[in-house]
């Protein structure tokens, strides 16, 4: 999904290219992730020498930074491949741009909010036990609100271990 052309192969004097190790160290993408980022279309197939030994160009490790941003905005690698196929010399881009980042901050506010109702959650079972009873009201409560989870709407028996 990278917009750069690249040559089907590469030879040492045909510029500066770097082996996969070195396009990590210097994008701070592992190589496994641009690996995966290859074979998810993120990233065209790398270069390759005759001794198969993967190379990047600096375009390349430009791509994987962007990529490691969008990451880090949480961005899905839909969301990402979408970014790195805008240009940001097309005025209209810049609009694709604008809706896909407002998207994506939509997003996390709603995910925000299922956050803080789970925080609540997790508060509350804390609420039901200080650990000095004779059993863990925690546990049980747990048990308890597995047995009432409805998931296929059909009443099961409750098969809840019992310690004597």
């Amino acid at each position: 999904m990278s917009t750069s052309v690249r040559p089907s192969s590469v030879s040492p004097d045909s510029g500066r290219h770097y082996r996969i190790g070195e396009a990590a160290r210097l994008s701070g993408v592992s190589a496994a992730n641009i690996r995966h980022y290859e074979s998810q279309g993120l990233l065209q197939a790398s270069l390759r020498a005759d001794n198969q030994y993967r190379y990047y160009t600096a375009q390349d490790i430009h791509t994987l930074r962007l990529i490691r941003l969008c990451r880090s905005l949480d961005m899905s690698l839909e969301e990402t491949a979408h970014i790195l196929q805008l240009d940001e010399s097309r005025p209209q881009d810049c609009a694709l741009a604008i809706d896909a980042i407002a998207g994506h901050l939509h997003h996390v506010r709603e995910r925000l909010l299922e956050l803080q109702g789970l925080e609540h959650k997790l508060a509350g079972l804390l609420q039901v036990c200080d650990g000095q009873g004779t059993h863990c009201h925690l546990i049980e409560t747990l048990h308890q609100q597995a047995d009432q989870m409805d998931t296929a709407h059909t009443a099961v028996p409750s098969a809840r271990p019992r310690h004597v």
